[in-house]
């Protein structure tokens, strides 16, 4: 797997909150304003509240990023009158499809231009992290205008992988990670061993029952195909069960902790609190990460991308 990122941080940036558009001017009279707003409304799609009309009469801006530009329904969303939820579908949600992959998020059969529940949960784990800088999205895995606000934002260039900013810092409490794991936005974010970002990918994580625990780890031990494989079959009798590759993780200090980087026969459940612990991947992901990893490199786990914890490097005593 190759990736086309080219990140300018590993800082997490403040990002300014969202700001309304400026009302029109005085001069404009409010029943023309409204009436103007009233006559611009699209004829399909979910209509605007009575108290929506005023909202849309300030015709906030369409969106910059290249890949949501000269589409329709985008426009439409950016403006307020639509909202893309369950049964949506068109080439606007295809294009926001497409940017949530590249930026990592997990989306079970791809970018098809329809919204179903693998595109709420891919929605919604994106809204989980930028509602970190942009605090009018709501996780409710609708596409709405703050949402693509965040979306337009934050998402790449075409054409390539990673994120523009919002990423998290390759030291955790001092020390430098190749690895970060965001549990509750659902991504595992790789970096070189000079801290600049290689890759996101989707992952799956602990369920209620058996959370994945936050917190500093290291890579124990690696494990080839066969040796995955064997561990599938001892330990719940599917050979496959662990994908093609695993990576044991001890705590810090030492400890066992019970928890692996490891692949997935179960691809559709990747961004999903599922697992017995473990941080599943792809497998052509864990391929990417067991080839990037040594042994005692450290991983970083927590809950969102701006833990306290992660910042700039600082001596290790």
């Amino acid at each position: 797997m190759t990736s086309s990122i080219s990140p300018t941080s590993t800082r997490l940036p403040v990002l300014p909150p969202d700001v309304t558009d400026a009302p029109p001017p005085a001069s404009l009279g409010e029943s023309t304003r409204v009436q103007r707003a009233v006559d611009a409304r699209p004829p399909s799609g979910t209509p605007l509240p009575p108290e929506g009309v005023d909202r849309l009469a300030r015709t906030p801006a369409p969106p910059a990023n290249a890949r949501f530009t000269g589409l329709p329904q985008l426009a439409d969303v950016a403006s307020g009158a639509h909202v893309l939820g369950p049964d949506s579908q068109g080439e606007g949600l295809r294009a926001v499809q497409a940017a949530l992959l590249d930026l990592g998020f997990a989306l079970h059969g791809g970018a098809d231009g329809r919204h179903g529940p693998h595109t709420a949960r891919a929605l919604r784990n994106f809204q989980v992290h930028a509602s970190r800088t942009f605090p009018a999205v709501r996780p409710t895995g609708a596409l709405d205008a703050a949402t693509l606000r965040a979306l337009d934002a934050l998402a790449p260039a075409p054409g390539t992988r990673g994120q523009a900013r919002g990423l998290p810092s390759a030291f955790f409490d001092g020390q430098q990670v190749r690895v970060v794991v965001a549990l509750r936005e659902h991504r595992t974010f790789l970096f070189d061993t000079r801290g600049q970002l290689v890759d996101i990918f989707p992952n799956a994580t602990g369920a209620a029952a058996s959370p994945t625990r936050a917190g500093l780890k290291v890579v124990r031990t690696k494990l080839d195909q066969l040796a995955t494989e064997a561990a599938g079959t001892r330990l719940w009798n599917d050979r496959h069960v662990f994908g093609v590759r695993m990576l044991d993780l001890s705590w810090a200090d030492g400890r066992h902790s019970g928890e692996e980087l490891h692949g997935t026969n179960a691809p559709a459940l990747l961004g999903a609190d599922v697992s017995h612990g473990c941080i599943r991947h792809s497998n052509e992901a864990v391929r990417v990460l067991h080839d990037a990893l040594s042994v005692g490199d450290r991983v970083a786990v927590v809950e969102h991308v701006d833990d306290p914890h992660l910042g700039a490097p600082r001596p290790v005593a």
